[in-house]
């Protein structure tokens, strides 16, 4: 008897073990693909991480723009703005797999940190949709300022970002309650973030008024501003509006709009490093995870450049397609 006893237990324990094997999400091995979309081309252009030569073409909803990774990396997020959808790619087939229903032209969109929830703002009804990815539909929409564009969901999960871009503000949205809890004045036209690691300081892009601002986010308010003024440019033709910064917070990388440049900005100084010539109209980027490559997408010159971050120099252009838009690496 205790045999056979001792024998079920080593079944059911190695069928518990494989259940649980099957349940764990699969993660993406990393295939240093490079994911750009391009807004003219209704697609999302995929690029040998290592030759840079196109590996697919993957045709998407109307209009595709912002791109973000799930957590495993397995699915590839594309927020389609013309198509009122956020298409779902899978990374490993360049396929699109799914499409949800989060209202009218999704401009950018975030997804929280344990993978559960999607944020999307929506430009044309002045409000942010809440997304429930476990269940495949959407849960709420909260009322912002008019045009809201940028979406960043805090570090730990309990407050999203929203800026207004007509009533040149940042919301604040507490995630439990779904409602917008404070609202801060920033500059003109404000458009997408950068979260410091210790999640305490909101760097904020300001197309219009052509510099980025800076929140403390332990009292809520402005704490100051870098402006930009790369040579040979009018102000206003100086329009931020991509923006990343590098894992340890010390340096901030800025795209420049229309004046063709991208802002290296040294966080702790604030002040700009260096102004690196790009392409024209320089909108998205991305960094590599060894953060030695800085991808930029041009959308009037249709290509991406790429950046060697040590010496702050292009080193490549890539023709991409009509009017690309954000970029992403699978790295």
């Amino acid at each position: 008897m205790s045999k056979f006893l001792n024998k079920s237990f080593i079944i059911f324990t190695v069928l518990f073990s494989l259940q649980l094997v099957c349940l764990k999400p699969a993660l993406a091995k990393g295939s240093g693909d490079i994911f750009v979309s391009t807004e003219k081309d209704h697609s999302v252009i995929v690029l040998d991480g290592k030759t840079f030569q196109k590996k697919a073409t993957i045709k998407t909803s109307d209009r595709p723009r912002a791109l973000m990774f799930n957590p495993e990396r397995t699915l590839l997020y594309v927020a389609c703005g013309d198509g009122d959808a956020i298409n779902v790619i899978d990374v490993a087939s360049y396929k699109v797999v799914d499409k949800l229903d989060v209202g009218e032209d999704p401009e950018m969109f975030d997804i929280s940190p344990d993978g559960k929830w999607l944020y999307a703002s929506n430009e044309e009804d002045a409000q942010v949709t809440v997304f429930d990815l476990v269940l495949g539909k959407k849960v709420a929409s909260i009322e912002v300022g008019e045009e809201p564009e940028g979406v960043m969901v805090s570090h730990d999960g309990a407050t999203v970002f929203v800026t207004s871009e007509v009533a040149n503000m940042v919301h604040l949205i507490d995630t439990a309650s779904r409602e917008v809890k404070i609202n801060i004045v920033v500059g003109n036209r404000p458009r997408r973030f950068a979260l410091t690691p210790d999640g305490q300081q909101l760097w904020v892009t300001n197309e219009l008024s052509g510099e980025v601002s800076i929140i403390d986010l332990k009292i809520n308010k402005l704490i100051g501003s870098v402006k930009f003024k790369p040579r040979g440019f009018r102000d206003d033709d100086i329009s931020p509006v991509g923006i990343i910064m590098t894992r340890d917070g010390k340096r901030l990388y800025v795209t420049l709009g229309r004046a063709n440049h991208v802002a290296v900005v040294d966080v702790d100084k604030r002040e700009v490093e260096k102004y690196v010539l790009v392409g024209r109209r320089a909108w998205g980027l991305a960094l590599s995870r060894d953060e030695k490559t800085l991808y930029v997408t041009n959308g009037l010159s249709d290509d991406m450049a790429i950046l060697d971050t040590q010496k702050l120099k292009v080193i490549r252009a890539v023709p991409i397609g009509r009017v690309p838009h954000s970029v992403v690496v699978d790295d």
